[in-house]
């Protein structure tokens, strides 16, 4: 059974990930302003996901008879000086909500949450993936150097997402 504090710190996670799907949506935004509508798609597919990693947390939270507490979110970004820039600022914030997972799992095994723990093994996994594809994107971004002719191509290759 999770202690009071482990659910706070789970809630927290639920808010987390809500935000990060509210970031990624500024991002699509941001990529449909600029008529890149495969970049806006991966970023729109990237905020379902987080979505869907809200709601994991909301069903666990639930399952744990504790209760689902929905907070503010902040406004994203909107605006950015480059795809890359962009994309760079999406690892940096996927790299704290890995951060937020290992805390998490830290203390469901200190506080022996067994089943805690357990369901945080899928996210470990899944930070790893997303963190993978973002640095596979930025170091296709890196090469293609702004260039037009190579962002028009990749915007093609996101929409397929």
């Amino acid at each position: 059974m999770a202690t009071d504090k482990l659910l706070e710190k789970l809630n927290e996670q639920f808010n987390n990930e809500l935000q990060s799907a509210y970031i990624y949506l500024g991002m699509a935004a941001y990529f449909s302003s600029e008529n890149m509508n495969g970049f806006a798609h991966f970023m729109n597919e990237q905020a379902k996901e987080e979505y869907e990693h809200a709601m994991k947390f909301y069903k666990f939270i639930n399952d744990m008879d504790g209760r689902v507490l929905p907070q503010a979110l902040e406004a994203p970004k909107n605006d950015y000086s480059s795809f890359l820039e962009a994309f760079e600022e999406a690892l940096a914030h996927e790299k704290k909500i890995t951060a937020k997972i290992y805390e998490l799992l830290d203390m469901a095994l200190e506080e022996k949450c067994h089943a805690t723990a357990h369901f945080l093994q899928w996210f470990i996994e899944e930070q790893l993936e997303e963190e993978n594809s973002i640095k596979d994107i930025i170091f296709v971004l890196k090469g293609i150097d702004g260039n037009f002719n190579g962002l028009y191509l990749y915007d093609k290759e996101l929409g397929q997402r």
